[in-house]
């Protein structure tokens, strides 16, 4: 492939990189990840509600990785509240899992800014065939690639498995009880989702560009060998 569509493809990659990596940020800080509606169990078994009577004890929130903010419903009008997840409700979430969905959207965000310097420097630099090669590129996506597959796997299991927005609706609850009734993934959850699909998609640019995939033996490498194991025999 000429040089000239090999850099266009590489700076392709390197602004789609760049893009993904502002956008993690971004959705890093925001609370948009996930937006749920509950419901007041104690309230609505008091007066045996139903039907469009519920909506009067359904109350709903929206939080990120950080903070986020609610409407409470018991029947007695809305009581709004916002939170935050360190340090108010590290007794009621589980940390560990919340902690490494927050490390390994870190550590997406350093590896794609990494792989916006790698492709950037492939399409105007004389880059070795090392690390700072195609060899590189492959492994920064596939390794950036897997990293925002586990924030979505970690954070899907906590708010599914662990049952997060239905630990936060409870949090402080002593007299009422809150049981989620739905769930919802939002903006920041598929910004996540989209950059995984990016670096999916880098890996075929790479390819595209000309260069075979880590680990892929050549059509070259395969004659020779089968020449010398001729010959052996």
């Amino acid at each position: 492939m000429p040089n000239q569509q090999k850099k266009v493809i590489f700076c392709m990659a390197g602004v789609l990189s760049f893009v993904c990596a502002l956008g993690v940020v971004t959705a890093l800080g925001t609370p948009l990840w996930i937006k749920a509606t509950f419901l007041c169990k104690t309230g609505a078994l008091l007066v045996n509600a139903s039907g469009q009577e519920l909506d009067k004890f359904m109350g709903e929130m929206q939080y990120g990785l950080f903070h986020g903010e609610g409407v409470r419903q018991c029947g007695l009008g809305a009581r709004p509240f916002r939170f935050s997840f360190f340090p108010d409700l590290l007794k009621a979430i589980p940390v560990s899992i919340h902690v490494n969905v927050i490390l390994f959207s870190m550590i997406l965000i350093v590896l794609t800014m990494v792989g916006t310097a790698f492709f950037m420097y492939n399409a105007f630099g004389k880059p070795f065939e090392t690390l700072h090669g195609p060899l590189g590129l492959y492994l920064l996506s596939f390794i950036s690639g897997s990293c925002g597959c586990l924030v979505m796997i970690l954070f899907a299991s906590e708010v599914k498995i662990h049952h997060l927005s239905e630990k936060i609706a409870n949090y402080k609850e002593g007299i009422y009880a809150y049981k989620t009734q739905s769930e919802k993934y939002t903006t920041s959850f598929w910004v996540v989702f989209i950059c995984f699909f990016v670096h999916f998609l880098n890996g075929l640019l790479i390819r595209l560009a000309g260069f075979q995939f880590p680990f892929a033996k050549s059509k070259d490498t395969e004659t020779t060998t089968n020449v010398a194991v001729d010959l052996m025999y």
